[in-house]
């Protein structure tokens, strides 16, 4: 066939109906759009000459999914205003469901070479969406039940030693009964996946023998990432039946989302897909200057989110990710980037409109990276309603905290209770803060422990990359020399990552762990690795040589998040208001929140401003629950006194006497290992004496 069907404009991308496919590509700029079909090498091109509102289209039947495919689109070529049309560059399918290959570095993919560049470009890939769901349900888990584990697909068990080799590290590895035993006996209730759009590595790395990891870098957003299938092509079915896998077990699949860039890079990166098919409207242009872009993300190219047609090919990319791939929702990358209205973030933006009336994508859960590396971008706090956040804040305060005492505890308190200096004048809830110490960007929860700087030589950096400021302590100790870490050094580290754990799980708000910190994971001090694909990164399901520590923190962990699940008032879904608890009053009155002085008293106006104060205790009342279950009644739980003490010494602390509690019963102890304390009852009244660098939460007694 050399000349297609006139077809149809919509739906975009290739949409095969049983006996042919439709194929279209939009494009305001072009003068004329040919599709490629592959067979191997061998490379047929079929102009499509229908354009119907800047959407070409063209029908060919007889071809079917499995077929590969690309774009060449005629048009001006010239920079200087931004217009890059060249026929000799094959373009991906910006709505290919499916991506072929990989990118590679070759003077042809680059604007100002006349050679073809198919040889170096992915193919899209013309697919199918039937697949047998079943009885898939969605978890649908409250966000106030939420406990969310961040994992690089591939990492996480490309060393487990009970999934076979041949699915280690694919959408397969992820599925298998032993990944999702783990997940489920630890208790957590989503995956949140490090992006698996199809993405491909930067030039820069591909120069160095290095590629990119993380996956920072999409090419695709329809595209689930064609080399974490363990088989060749099944990369859209293999994904789908993970997804099914993982909600039978009652975990929900979060994606983290890039929509903010592309791998295009700059203006004279190379030619892969958007730039060639619309420049200008794709991207944002410098103002005053159409040849270069306006760069919030730092990455060369920002998505010009602002267009009705590039918002409109987010939008379809989420639904198309929502309906036909049954993910539960997305944690977007450099969020702040979105919702640049002009230069300024902009609650009112079209993304946000766009986003909040859309009866699909509005119903998932939604987690904003509330930054982005332009002037103005760090929005902590500034998201509307319906988003949750990323809390840097909670990150940054909880770290200082337990590194250095830094600041006092009235900071402190606010992360621990929910932000509400944050979220709590706009009408959000607690939940709006997703609580975090570690990510996938910055030291593990180990490391944190073990390292006071960075150390990311093996980057090919000079370790001039990841950040500096880590807020990090090393217990007297850089690393792990090979002479060995001192006992006391190393059991102040564990003694550390407990701490670290059960703030982050004993604090109201939104908790996400980091896979591999409850198996010791270190990266030996790499604060960047996002271009390390070996045991830097990968998940050491071992115990990172040291199984009893692993074995220590795996235990806490998980009894930490089964007491977060048994009692509500440690996963409070309303801002505390620190009134008195109904049914409490006069002498015998209690408050829903409060906060204790190492002597017992409630903390003062002069304390919230005493820098040196490292000790607090937080009362959480479980008779003054505000929120109701589903049949409207009354929830009443348990009540607990939580004592964190950050300094290097012991400290006396008063137990809060009567009308708080009749005695006090020992739940997490972090001195001691998996954080099981000796059982003992305490009277009320007398003096605790906390340990340095401790957490301990204790139950209430109430005579009956």
């Amino acid at each position: 066939m050399d000349r297609a069907w006139p077809g149809t404009p919509f739906p975009l991308g290739a949409h095969w109906d049983g006996e042919g496919t439709n194929f279209t590509l939009w494009s305001t700029t072009a003068t004329g759009v040919s599709v490629c079909l592959f067979n191997g090498a061998h490379e047929t091109r079929i102009p499509l000459d229908e354009s119907t509102y800047h959407v070409w289209h063209g029908y060919l039947p007889g071809v079917a999914p499995g077929q590969r495919y690309g774009f060449r689109v005629d048009g001006p070529f010239q920079p200087s205003q931004g217009l890059f049309h060249n026929p000799t560059k094959l373009l991906v399918d910006p709505y290919a469901r499916a991506i072929e290959g990989d990118f590679v570095d070759d003077p042809s993919v680059y604007p100002g070479s006349g050679a073809d560049s198919a040889a170096s470009v992915p193919r899209s890939v013309v697919v199918h969406d039937a697949f047998p769901w079943g009885d898939d349900k969605r978890p649908n888990v409250r966000w106030d039940d939420t406990v969310i584990y961040e994992l690089h697909l591939r990492g996480f068990t490309m060393r487990h030693p009970q999934v076979p080799a041949e699915l280690r590290g694919t959408y397969a590895g992820l599925a298998h009964p032993a990944v999702i035993d783990h997940l489920t006996s630890l208790g957590v209730t989503a995956v949140e996946l490090l992006p698996i759009h199809h993405f491909v590595s930067e030039p820069h790395l591909q120069r160095r023998g290095r590629r990119n990891y993380w996956g920072y870098n999409t090419l695709g957003f329809f595209a689930p990432h064609a080399a974490y299938a363990s088989r060749a092509g099944d990369q859209v079915r293999e994904f789908k039946a993970m997804v099914r896998t993982l909600h039978a077990a009652g975990i929900e699949v979060i994606l983290d989302v890039v929509y903010n860039h592309t791998a295009e890079g700059g203006p004279d990166g190379p030619v892969l897909s958007f730039r060639g098919i619309d420049n200008g409207s794709y991207y944002r242009l410098a103002t005053g200057d159409p040849s270069r872009y306006a760069d919030y993300t730092g990455c060369g190219n920002t998505f010009d989110a602002r267009r009705p047609f590039p918002l409109q090919l987010i939008t379809d990319s989420l639904r198309y990710w929502i309906t036909e791939m049954h993910v539960d929702g997305f944690r977007f990358d450099l969020a702040s980037a979105l919702a640049r209205s002009l230069h300024d973030v902009d609650k009112l933006s079209s993304f946000f409109d766009t986003i909040h009336q859309d009866p699909v994508i509005s119903q998932v859960k939604l987690i904003a990276e509330p930054w982005d590396v332009g002037a103005g971008g760090y929005q902590v706090g500034e998201f509307p309603p319906l988003w949750t956040e990323w809390n840097g804040m909670y990150r940054d305060t909880v770290r200082s905290f337990w590194a250095h005492g830094a600041d006092g505890v009235r900071d402190l308190a606010s992360r621990l209770s929910g932000s509400s200096d944050l979220y709590g004048d706009d009408g959000r809830l607690p939940i709006a803060s997703i609580n975090f110490v570690t990510a996938h960007d910055g030291f593990t929860l180990r490391d944190l422990a073990s390292y006071e700087r960075k150390h990311n030589e093996d980057n090919g950096e000079d370790n001039r990359d990841g950040t500096d400021d880590n807020r990090s302590y090393n217990c007297g100790v850089e690393g792990e020399p090979a002479q060995g870490v001192p006992p006391a050094v190393a059991g102040l580290r564990r003694q550390q990552v407990r701490n670290l754990l059960a703030s982050l799980l004993l604090s109201t708000g939104a908790p996400m762990l980091v896979a591999g910190d409850e198996l010791w994971r270190t990266q030996g001090g790499n604060n960047n690795a996002y271009s390390q694909d070996n045991d830097v990164s990968w998940v050491d399901w071992t115990g990172g040589g040291d199984p009893e520590a692993a074995g220590d923190v795996l235990t806490l962990a998980q009894r930490l998040i089964r007491l977060r699940r048994e009692h509500p008032v440690l996963r409070q879904s309303a801002f505390f208001e620190g009134r008195v608890v109904p049914g409490t009053d006069g002498a015998g009155a209690t408050k829903d929140l409060a906060w204790f002085h190492p002597a017992g008293r409630e903390l003062g106006d002069a304390d919230w401003f005493d820098g040196g104060l490292r000790t607090i205790g937080m009362y959480l009342d479980g008779r003054g629950l505000r929120h109701r279950d589903r049949r409207g009644r009354p929830i009443v739980d348990e009540s607990f006194l939580l004592v964190l003490h950050s300094g290097d010494d012991d400290v006396p602390f008063r137990l809060p006497a009567a009308p708080w509690a009749d005695g006090y019963e020992g739940v997490v102890d972090t001195t001691r290992p998996g954080g099981v304390p000796d059982g003992a009852v305490l009277a009320p009244g007398v003096e605790l004496l906390v340990a340095a660098r401790s957490v301990t939460l204790l139950r209430v007694v109430r005579e009956p």
